[in-house]
């Protein structure tokens, strides 16, 4: 996952949040059922790829919704370069999460089957997270 266009090509790192929780994105805004990080954490393209290949084995009838995307690039050198030669080419994308962000919704599936999918996506992403219900 990567976004299709930019307005810059590399951006900065930014501050660390580590304590801070964040205010938006903390309730449940489409489904019955979420799952909610206790982490900040940096998530990557590949783990939502991941969670979506989860997500797409739901049952017929139930919906999801990933309430996260990768938007920030990452740069990396390449190996045996010496110092200086300015910043790397972008390497691949996150998703900057802060503690209390949902990231998956569901919706239209008992609750015992959008806890055992949740928990599929649980161990995709290597936070801690938190099963939520309206």
């Amino acid at each position: 996952m990567q976004p299709k266009k930019t307005k810059y090509r590399k951006s900065q790192k930014g501050r660390s949040r580590e304590r801070k929780l964040t205010t938006k994105g903390t309730e449940l805004c489409f489904g019955s059922y979420g799952l909610k990080a206790l982490e900040t954490r940096w998530l990557s393209g590949a783990q939502l790829d991941s969670i979506v290949k989860v997500l797409q084995k739901l049952p017929k009838g139930a919906k999801y919704w990933l309430r996260i995307f990768p938007h920030q690039p990452v740069t990396k050198k390449p190996p045996e370069v010496t110092l200086g030669g300015g910043k790397g080419d972008v390497d691949h994308y996150v998703s900057p999460i802060q503690g209390g962000k949902i990231i998956v919704e569901l919706d239209g599936i008992s609750e015992t089957e959008a806890r055992k999918f949740l928990k599929q996506v649980h161990y995709k992403l290597g936070i801690k997270t938190k099963f939520v219900k309206k």
